[in-house]
């Protein structure tokens, strides 16, 4: 739909809105896939508590899905991270057509034939500062995800949140080794990285290559397909803080595939080297 700009003259009043594309990220985030909006307004009173029944009838009696096909939201109208009561949610979360045919299509022409495992790298510099309030933090971020949302299952240290290439690769022939033995006829071929920073490619097929298993990204950033493609992966190993990793681990869970997080649970062996 094509968006009305609006010109503001001396003494002219901007009628009140949320202007979705207003500002950065905003603006560049929506002109990425070529989205504009018709008009924008305010939702409130309604809130995201859709679990009180009165609040999801008041949803649905004002924007009925015949008038409003897709609503946009400037943000999420929830709690961050997802609450454990929402985490179900997921199962209505689907894929368009076109992104199931493009990850599946990477993954049977670009990819060796046979299985495959996909990672989530955090090792940006904007996600290292990040990781600074590790120390003053019992949650952060989508920790929950692992540590659970009262730490029943762990506290937050370090590693959890920025891991060494050293880590990275450790873990990654751990599962590399474990799935091998566990599915001899199926083994796995290649490694798919999805990253905000650094992919470790180079250190990861030279630390590989003796395993017969190469490692691979998308040629252009596209953060949706690297989304689908490691839903689709044979195991996932994400960041147990971002809520990137968090999308996946979400979707895989509803299709009942495997996953695990960097440095979880904490090894506290004193091993340095692994030879597979």
């Amino acid at each position: 739909m094509e968006r009305k700009k609006i010109k503001v003259g001396p003494g002219e009043i901007v009628k009140p809105g949320c202007h979705a594309k207003d500002g950065n990220p905003f603006g560049p985030f929506w002109d990425t896939f070529n989205i504009d909006f018709q008009k924008s307004e305010f939702y409130a009173p309604l809130h995201f508590d859709v679990h009180n029944t009165i609040i999801a009838k008041k949803w649905q009696s004002k924007y009925q899905p015949n008038e409003w096909p897709v609503l946009a939201f400037a943000g999420a109208p929830a709690h961050f991270p997802v609450q454990s009561e929402n985490v179900g949610l997921q199962k209505y979360v689907k894929w368009n057509e076109d992104y199931t045919k493009m990850a599946k299509d990477y993954i049977k022409n670009t990819l060796p034939k046979g299985a495959f495992i996909g990672i989530h790298l955090r090792n940006g510099i904007d996600w290292i500062k990040a990781c600074e309030h590790i120390k003053n933090s019992k949650q952060l971020f989508s920790s929950p995800q692992c540590l659970g949302y009262n730490n029943e299952k762990g506290l937050l240290f370090k590693e959890l949140c920025f891991q060494t290439r050293e880590l990275v690769i450790r873990q990654i022939k751990r599962v590399v080794k474990r799935m091998n033995n566990e599915n001899p006829s199926n083994k796995i071929k290649s490694v798919f990285v999805a990253s905000d920073s650094n992919h470790l490619l180079p250190d990861l097929n030279q630390s590989l290559e003796r395993m017969g298993i190469t490692a691979h990204k998308l040629e252009e950033n596209n953060p949706h397909l690297d989304l689908a493609i490691l839903g689709l992966s044979n195991h996932f190993i994400g960041n147990c803080i971002s809520s990137f990793s968090a999308f996946v681990k979400r979707e895989r869970d509803v299709r009942g595939f495997p996953s695990s997080f960097f440095a979880y649970p904490k090894d506290t062996s004193r091993t340095k080297h692994e030879e597979l």
